[in-house]
């Protein structure tokens, strides 16, 4: 893999491993954005869960402003987050703030990150959520790469299946 420290064997080693980990729903989704972003050589690694409104409500980060997560909140369609999510495929783009679709949050401090990899978390046919790597350099990701990004995001399709992130909704926020 183009880029990769460890390539998606590692990766999905250390994912099995963080799973397996006694910690908090919050803990394991920080783990695993870095462990994305390590591997991927991504300078950004997002999660986005679509609540029970139709909206798109960042729950994790590496990269991006701390402070936005559980603050930043996307309306369906909105952005290329929300196409991802709309579309349920993947969006692989090497200069994300061309696209008619992008949007900007001020408080995330994505303005100066240029590629996207944005792929769908799916289950059972619905998207539960977006997962997404970024960098500044003007990159496309590698066939490989989308795949690595698109297993993940399965793995996090169960978490929010099973209930684990429950826990960290806001009342009328519920995923």
């Amino acid at each position: 893999m183009r880029g990769s420290l460890g390539g998606p064997r590692v990766l999905l080693r250390r994912l099995r491993e963080t799973m397996a980990e006694q910690i908090s729903a919050q803990e394991r989704l920080d783990k695993i954005v870095v462990l994305i972003a390590a591997n991927m050589v991504a300078e950004v690694c997002s999660v986005y869960v679509l609540r029970i409104d139709g909206t798109l409500e960042l729950y994790a980060t590496e990269g991006l402003n701390p402070e936005a997560v559980h603050l930043t909140v996307l309306n369906a369609g909105e952005g290329l987050v929300g196409l991802v999510a709309k579309e349920a495929e993947p969006l692989n783009l090497p200069n994300a703030q061309n696209h008619p679709a992008f949007s900007y949050k001020p408080e995330t401090g994505e303005e100066i990150y240029n590629s996207f990899l944005g792929v769908p978390i799916l289950r059972a046919g619905r998207t539960l959520g977006v997962l997404v790597v970024q960098n500044r350099a003007h990159r496309n990701y590698s066939e490989e790469e989308e795949e690595a990004l698109q297993t993940t995001a399965m793995v996090l399709a169960e978490m929010i299946a099973s209930g684990e992130l429950a826990s960290l909704a806001k009342p009328g926020a519920e995923l």
